[in-house]
């Protein structure tokens, strides 16, 4: 998924190697949730001008409801 992000100063493979856990805990381990997240993210990294995504980002993208509300009960 992270191979087809075309953002100018995102390194591919970068989420996946500093993230993972954090990408999984955030989506429930759900492989929609995941990639409306990154999407999103995406997105987002575009309209700031940024073209990269981290961790801060990520945490500023709201994802559906079932992973968060998980998410809001492990915190």
């Amino acid at each position: 998924m992270e191979r087809a992000l075309v953002l100018s100063d995102h390194r591919p493979g970068s989420l996946a190697e500093k993230h993972a856990t954090y990408l999984f805990e955030r989506t429930g381990g759900r492989i929609g949730s995941l990639s409306q997240l990154v999407r999103a993210a995406a997105v987002e990294a575009i309209a700031m001008g940024c073209e990269a995504i981290d961790r801060r980002l990520l945490d500023s993208i709201e994802v559906d409801f079932a992973p968060e509300g998980a998410r809001q009960r492990v915190i």
